[in-house]
């Protein structure tokens, strides 16, 4: 059954058409063939060299309607930072104690910032959290004594992205219930980080094809022109 109802959704796409992104966001609702709120997904294939350490693309962006999704945030920090973490709404709060939990099996959060002063401790969960993209890390604000404004942002949708080794960067952007506009605003907010986030190395055309899905849905290609600035 569910193979005719995602065969259905398939016809309703135009043969090698790239949809002007209203379009695109507007055609997802009509895809849908899931009983649930499926949430949606924005995939980038890049005009990079992923092999290129110089041409990574990586980084964060906080999406102007969020994701829809609750996110559980693990804080190490102490003393004052432990307080300021608490307050913002972080999960869990902790140093040691918490790098023998997970040390232990316990992995029941989404997002883990720490403080510089704590990543010597947080270091020892690198064979954990790196394979899970979860340690901590500058770049994209998880490293931080900012503690309150991190838990903060990442409850209110802060997406992170990275490239993998196919030049493709991908991201929950939504869900299908925000409604086309709110979907839309969302996508260009990500587009725009990774546009930002163009390697100086990275020759030619940068956004070669755009894509977007439900979770359960087909991919409708979207017309990269649109975002060429």
């Amino acid at each position: 059954m569910a193979g005719k109802k995602y065969k259905a959704a398939a016809e309703k796409i135009e043969e090698n058409k790239k949809y002007p992104l209203s379009e695109a966001c507007s055609l997802l609702e009509q895809l849908k063939t899931a009983k649930f709120d499926e949430s949606v997904e924005v995939a980038l294939r890049l005009g990079i060299d992923a092999k290129q350490t110089d041409q990574m693309v990586r980084g964060a962006v906080s999406l102007p309607n969020g994701t829809g999704k609750t996110v559980r945030v693990l804080v190490f920090a102490k003393g004052d930072k432990e307080k300021e973490a608490q307050e913002a709404g972080a999960d869990f709060v902790g140093s040691d104690d918490l790098v023998e939990k997970i040390q232990g099996g316990w992995m029941d959060f989404d997002k883990v910032v720490a403080t510089p002063d704590l990543m010597a401790t947080v270091s020892k969960l690198g064979k954990v959290l790196g394979p899970r993209g979860l340690m901590p890390n500058p770049k994209v604000g998880t490293v931080t004594f900012e503690v309150g404004n991190a838990v903060k942002e990442l409850k209110a949708g802060k997406v992170e992205f990275r490239n993998d080794k196919g030049g493709i960067v991908q991201a929950a952007v939504g869900k299908i219930s925000f409604g086309p506009e709110k979907i839309s605003e969302n996508i260009r907010a990500f587009i725009q980080a990774i546009q930002r986030a163009k390697p100086s190395a990275s020759k030619g055309t940068y956004l070669r094809t755009i894509c977007l899905s439900a979770t359960m849905g087909p991919g409708v290609r979207v017309d990269p022109t649109e975002f060429l600035t």
